[in-house]
């Protein structure tokens, strides 16, 4: 009887894709996704299902946010975390390559 994986080690600074916001699925936890993706270009504006969790593994990304009809830009470098609650509008501009953990509601874009 083959036994199922109680664990995954992922060694994110090795992890790259063959196009931009290629993902590695981590874990699906009652709905709940954690993805790690490579992209080196800019998302798309966009508005999450639910709320999300957005943390820089590697490099340097500009995410740009609205809030109050403004259009904002917080840098986050490796380490930095972008908590998007439900409604915020945002796109994710990497600097050069970027790898990033993504924890949201599974299906969100």
């Amino acid at each position: 009887m083959k036994h199922k994986s109680t664990h995954k080690i992922i060694k994110s600074a090795e992890f790259s894709a063959d196009k931009a916001w290629g993902a590695l699925d981590i874990a699906n936890m009652n709905g709940i996704t954690t993805r790690l993706h490579w992209t080196n270009e800019p998302y798309h504006w966009h508005v999450n299902d639910g709320e999300e969790v957005f943390a820089v593994l590697d490099g340097v990304v500009d995410m740009h946010y609205k809030q109050n009809s403004k259009t904002l830009i917080e840098k986050l470098f490796t380490g930095d975390v972008f908590y998007a609650g439900v409604g915020t509008e945002h796109v994710a501009h990497p600097i050069g390559e970027a790898r990033i953990l993504v924890i949201e509601s599974e299906g969100s874009e």
